[in-house]
């Protein structure tokens, strides 16, 4: 425990001079947040609520690309190498990557909380509790998604092409830049098996206030056997040398890292709630802002 901390002390200064990381964790997630005020808000205090829950997923989600780009660097440059010197495994600089990108992310949380709260008006905190946990449980799962990718990819040219790929289908697919409820039926039932589907689902729930930590157990739930899953994949995968080329069929291990998400997603799209639970959710928000521009 005492070298994963060192560890992360070491890796919060060296993510601090990398520009992608910084960008992708702080930068963007703050445009998105003004960009879709501006278009979205139009001064209703529920879909300001609404859009921090999805900013957050924005910014919670960035930890994958930053932590994967940041990685595949460091091998690069032998940066890794010099680790493997110190009496510390795989495990350790892997959870040491975790815990750095973590303590990185929650200022930009709480600043985007407190800039919806002081700049645009939000009425209520929404279940800051729930909040906390899904912002904890998703920086976790999303840095275990980048640590697999950093691990299979060879280059950085090749950690960038298959980053934009995930990258798009998670925000396409989470409701985080496009409402969800807005979708066919069949793309929503697609979202059903990606992880960034509930990790969106449990935040934007929490910062409207609609449900309670209690109902959130199932996205919890869902991050967390991800997260497990994801870490061990990574540790697994794990290499400090740039030479050691990583075979081409290593690179479906990033499918068993999503075999969780496709059980959940199955059960979802059988038995569950959760696509009902989105469009009452959208339906109330739709409602309170016809009935706030009639006044």
């Amino acid at each position: 425990m005492k070298n994963t901390w060192s560890l992360t002390k070491i890796r919060i200064l060296l993510a601090l001079r990398n520009k992608t990381f910084m960008f992708f964790g702080l930068i963007m997630p703050l445009a998105f947040l003004f960009f879709f005020v501006l278009i979205f808000g139009h001064g209703q205090t529920g879909w300001i609520a609404y859009i921090l829950g999805a900013v957050l997923t924005i910014t919670v989600m960035g930890s994958f690309w930053g932590l994967s780009v940041q990685l595949v660097m460091f091998r690069e440059q032998g940066i890794l190498r010099r680790f493997r010197l110190a009496p510390v495994g795989a495990g350790a600089l892997l959870a040491s990557s975790i815990f750095a990108n973590y303590v990185l992310i929650l200022p930009a949380v709480a600043a985007e909380i407190l800039i919806c709260r002081a700049a645009f008006h939000m009425v209520s905190w929404g279940n800051l509790w729930a909040v906390f946990a899904l912002v904890s449980v998703g920086a976790a799962t999303f840095s275990s998604f980048g640590l697999i990718v950093a691990s299979v990819t060879n280059t950085m040219q090749e950690t960038q092409v298959i980053n934009n790929l995930l990258w798009s289908a998670f925000l396409f697919l989470s409701g985080a830049t496009v409402p969800l409820a807005v979708f066919p039926v069949w793309i929503q039932k697609v979202a059903l098996f990606s992880p960034a589907t509930y990790l969106a689902m449990g935040l934007e729930a929490s910062t409207t206030g609609y449900i309670g930590g209690r109902e959130l157990l199932e996205e919890l739930i869902a991050l967390a056997v991800g997260l497990v899953v994801a870490f061990e994949v990574s540790r697994q995968l794990f290499r400090w040398e740039p030479e050691a080329k990583v075979p081409g069929k290593a690179k479906l291990w990033v499918v068993a890292a999503l075999v969780p998400f496709l059980l959940f997603g199955a059960y979802e799209s059988a038995f569950g709630h959760q696509l009902a639970r989105i469009q009452q959710h959208f339906q109330m928000l739709d409602r309170q802002s016809s009935s706030g521009q009639k006044r």
